[in-house]
C-alpha cells in the first residue's frame, strides 16, 4: 500500500520575501486611523454621528450616575461639535501607571483606558468602556478638552490622536464638569460627509427622554439648519418614555384608551427598567430600545424579554377569561400593532459589535421579562374592559395571520387590522386599488423617510435591499428563488408573465423612487427591466411611473427651491435667485438623507411632485427589445460595444 505523502516532507519554499522587517507594529491610536470601520462601523455619515454619540454617552453616564443634571450640545460652522456637562470632570492628576501623563491624556490617547471597568465609579455606563473618547480623538482633526474639578480648570489640545501640548492650568473657576470640542478629520471622512443638525438634535432629544433627571440644551449655527430643526432648544421631559411614546403616536387612534407604562429602580444591582407601550393600527409598529441610554437599533435580548412578557401575560389573561382562541396567539400577533419604547440600565452590558447596535446580555432578557410581566399582569387585571378589548384585537391578528397562510393571493388589509405583508411593505388603508400608489424605494433608510412622508390612506411603501436581480441575464431558477422579487410580485398581487391579471393589481400606480444619482439610476434600470420582461402589460396599461426626487436644495434667505439635476440648478440660479445675496446649495446624497417633510413636498405629494410615466411606443418596440438585450442581457461583449459606440456622448460622469 502506497504511503501517503507527508506535508512536512514537501520542498521548503523560499522565505526571503517574508522577514521580521515585514512585521508592522501599530502603536497608540494608529490602528483606529488605519481601520476606523472596526471601531465605528465605517467612514460614512452614520459612522460620523457615532463620534458625537460616544462623547454624548460619556456626558449621559455622569447624569445617570447622579453627578450631572445639565448637558449642552452645540454644532458650529466647520463641523465643530461641542458637548458640555456639569459632572465631576475627567481626572487630571498624574496617572499612577503613566506618571509623566495626566489621567486625561491617558484616557484620550489610549485604547481601553477609563473608569468604567470595575464598576466602582459608574454603576451603569453607556460609553465604550474607555474606547469611545480615544477613538473620537483618533478620528478628529483636533480635539480640545476643558475640565473643571474642585473649582480649578485645566485644558488640553489633541491633533489626530496625539497630544498637541501639555496640560494647561487655567486657574480658579466657579464651575465644574467637562467640555469636549472636536472637528472630525476630513482625511478619514472626506470633504462631503458632514454632521446633520437634524440627526444631532434627534439624538439630544432622545437622551432627554431616556433620563428624566437631565436637561439638555441644544444650539446650532442657523446656517446649518435644514427643515424644521430649531436653532436653540431646551429639552427636559419629566414624563420620560411615556412622553416619548405620546410624541411618536400623537393623533393616532389606539386599541386601548391608556398606555401601558412603568419603571423600576435599580435594586440589588440587577438593573433598572422603564417602558411604555400602546397598540395602534394606524401607524407602522415599532420598538425603540435602549441600554444605558445607547440606542439598540437592531434590538437584542431586552426586546425579546419585552415581547415574551407581553405575550405571556395576554395569554394568561385569555386563559383566566376562558377565551379559547387565546391558543392561536403568537408573539408576532401581539407586536403586530404595538408601538413601544424600552430602556434598561444594567452593569457591564454585552453588545454585538463595537457600535453596540444589538444587546446580547442574557440577564437583560430575564430582567425585562420578569419586571414587565408582573406589571402587565396587574395592568390587565385592574382594567378588565381594556384587557378584553386588547385581547380581542390580538386574537384578530392571529386569525388574519392563519387566514393569509391559507390564501394563495394576499388580500387587501382593512384600515383597522394590521397585517404582515411581504417583506417590509407598509401598506395603505384604502380597500380599492383606484387612486392608490406603491413606492418602490432603495434601502431601509429611504424607506423610513418615505413611510413618514406618505399619505397612509393611499400610499404604500416597499423598501428594496440594494440592487435587485437582473432578470435579463439571470436563469429562470434564480428569478424564482429571489426573495426581493418574490416580495414585490406578492405585494402587487397581479401575477407575472402569462398569469398577469391587470384587474388584480392592488395599486393604481407603481412608482419607482430611487436616489437621483448613478446608483439610483442603476437600481431603476434593473426594476424597469424586471417590469418590461415579467409584467409588460403593467407598463402597457399605464401603471408604471418614475419619481423625480431633487438632487439639490437651494436657499437664499427665506426662499427655498429644489433642483432635479445640474441643468435645473443652473436654470433656477438664472431665473429664481436674483440679487447679490449668496445662494446656499446643498446636495442630497440620497432619499434617506432628506427630511420626511422635504421628501413629501418634493417627491411624493400629488400636485407638487413630478412623475414620469413609463411607456413603450409600438413603433419602437423592436428597438427597445434590442436595447434591453444589449445593455442588460447575458452577453457582456454587447455592452462593451455599446459603450464604445456611445462614449463620445457621455458627460458629467460621476467617478
Amino acid at each position: 500500500m502506497a504511503k501517503a505523502p507527508d506535508l512536512f516532507d514537501a520542498k521548503e519554499p523560499s522565505s526571503k520575501g517574508y522577514t521580521a522587517k515585514d512585521i508592522e507594529v501599530l502603536e497608540g491610536l494608529e490602528p483606529v486611523r488605519r481601520r476606523p470601520g472596526m471601531y465605528i462601523g465605517g467612514t460614512d455619515e452614520r459612522s460620523l454621528h457615532h463620534l458625537a454619540a460616544e462623547i454624548m454617552d460619556n456626558a449621559m453616564d455622569e447624569a445617570v450616575a447622579g453627578h450631572a443634571n445639565r448637558i449642552e450640545m452645540e454644532l458650529a460652522a466647520g463641523d465643530v461639535l461641542t458637548i458640555r456637562d456639569n459632572g465631576r470632570g475627567i481626572p487630571v492628576d498624574p496617572h499612577p501607571k503613566f506618571k509623566s501623563k495626566s489621567a486625561l491624556e491617558v484616557i484620550m490617547t489610549t485604547l481601553h483606558a477609563g473608569g468604567k471597568f470595575g464598576g466602582k465609579v459608574y454603576d451603569t455606563s453607556g460609553g465604550l468602556h474607555g474606547v469611545g473618547a480615544s477613538v473620537v480623538n483618533a478620528l478628529s482633526e483636533w480635539m480640545e478638552v476643558d475640565v473643571a474639578r474642585d473649582k480649578h480648570a485645566h485644558k488640553m489640545r489633541f491633533e489626530r490622536g496625539h497630544a498637541a501640548g501639555k496640560l494647561k492650568d487655567l486657574g480658579a473657576v466657579n464651575r465644574r464638569g467637562t467640555i469636549v470640542s472636536f472637528k472630525p478629520d476630513i482625511q478619514i471622512f472626506g470633504k462631503d460627509t458632514h454632521f446633520s443638525a437634524a440627526q444631532l438634535y434627534s439624538m439630544a432629544k432622545s437622551k432627554a427622554y431616556l433620563f428624566r433627571g437631565v436637561e439638555i440644551r441644544w444650539k446650532c449655527d442657523p446656517a446649518l439648519i435644514r427643515g424644521e430643526t430649531p436653532a436653540e432648544d431646551t429639552l427636559k421631559f419629566p414624563g420620560g418614555l411615556l412622553d416619548f411614546l405620546r410624541s411618536e403616536v400623537q393623533g393616532s387612534s389606539t386599541v386601548t384608551s391608556r398606555e401601558f407604562s412603568g419603571r423600576t429602580e435599580n435594586r440589588d444591582g440587577k438593573g433598572a427598567v422603564e417602558w411604555a407601550v400602546i397598540w395602534t393600527p394606524q401607524i407602522d409598529p415599532f420598538v425603540h430600545s435602549y441600554c444605558n441610554t445607547i440606542p439598540t437599533s437592531q434590538g437584542g435580548t431586552h426586546e425579546q424579554g419585552l415581547r415574551n412578557a407581553l405575550t405571556k401575560a395576554l395569554r394568561s389573561h385569555g386563559e383566566r377569561t376562558n377565551n379559547r382562541k387565546t391558543v392561536l396567539v403568537t408573539t408576532d400577533d401581539v407586536m403586530a400593532a404595538a408601538c413601544a419604547v424600552l430602556s434598561i440600565f444594567i452593569r457591564e452590558p454585552e453588545f454585538q459589535g463595537q457600535t453596540k447596535d444589538k444587546l446580547s446580555s442574557p440577564d437583560a432578557q430575564r430582567l425585562v421579562e420578569n419586571v414587565v410581566r408582573d406589571h402587565f399582569d396587574h395592568w390587565l387585571a385592574e382594567s378588565p374592559q381594556e384587557a378584553d378589548k386588547l385581547l380581542e384585537f390580538v386574537v384578530e391578528q392571529a386569525e388574519d395571520r392563519l387566514k393569509r397562510r391559507q390564501e394563495k393571493e394576499t388580500a387587501r388589509k382593512s384600515a383597522t387590522r394590521k397585517l404582515r405583508l411581504p417583506g417590509k411593505l407598509a401598506d395603505c388603508s384604502r380597500d380599492a386599488a383606484a387612486g392608490t400608489e406603491i413606492f418602490l424605494v432603495e434601502g431601509d433608510s429611504a424607506g423610513g423617510s418615505a413611510k413618514q412622508a406618505r399619505d397612509r390612506a393611499t400610499q404604500a411603501i416597499l423598501p428594496l435591499r440594494g440592487k435587485i436581480l437582473n432578470v435579463a441575464s439571470a436563469a429562470a431558477g434564480k428569478l424564482q428563488q429571489n426573495q426581493e422579487l418574490a416580495d414585490l410580485v406578492q405585494a402587487l398581487g397581479c401575477g407575472t408573465g402569462a398569469k398577469y391579471r391587470d384587474e388584480e393589481l392592488r395599486y393604481d400606480r407603481v412608482i419607482i423612487m430611487t436616489d437621483a444619482d448613478v446608483d439610483g439610476a442603476h437600481i431603476a434600470s434593473l426594476l424597469l427591466t424586471f417590469f418590461y420582461r415579467e409584467m409588460p402589460r403593467l407598463i402597457a396599461h399605464g401603471h408604471l411611473y418614475l419619481a423625480m426626487p431633487p438632487l439639490y436644495r437651494m436657499t437664499q434667505g427665506s426662499k427655498t427651491e429644489y433642483a432635479r439635476d445640474d441643468a435645473h440648478r443652473e436654470q433656477l440660479l438664472k431665473t429664481v435667485f436674483k440679487g447679490n445675496a449668496k445662494v446656499e446649495v446643498g446636495r442630497f446624497k440620497g432619499l434617506g438623507e432628506m427630511m420626511p417633510a422635504q421628501l413629501k413636498e418634493t417627491t411624493m405629494k400629488p400636485g407638487n411632485r413630478t412623475l414620469v410615466r413609463v411607456d413603450i411606443a409600438e413603433s419602437n418596440r423592436s428597438e427597445t427589445e434590442d436595447l434591453v438585450e444589449r445593455l442588460m442581457g447575458k452577453k457582456p461583449e454587447l455592452r462593451f460595444q455599446y459603450i464604445q459606440e456611445n462614449a463620445q456622448f457621455a458627460t458629467n460622469v460621476d467617478v
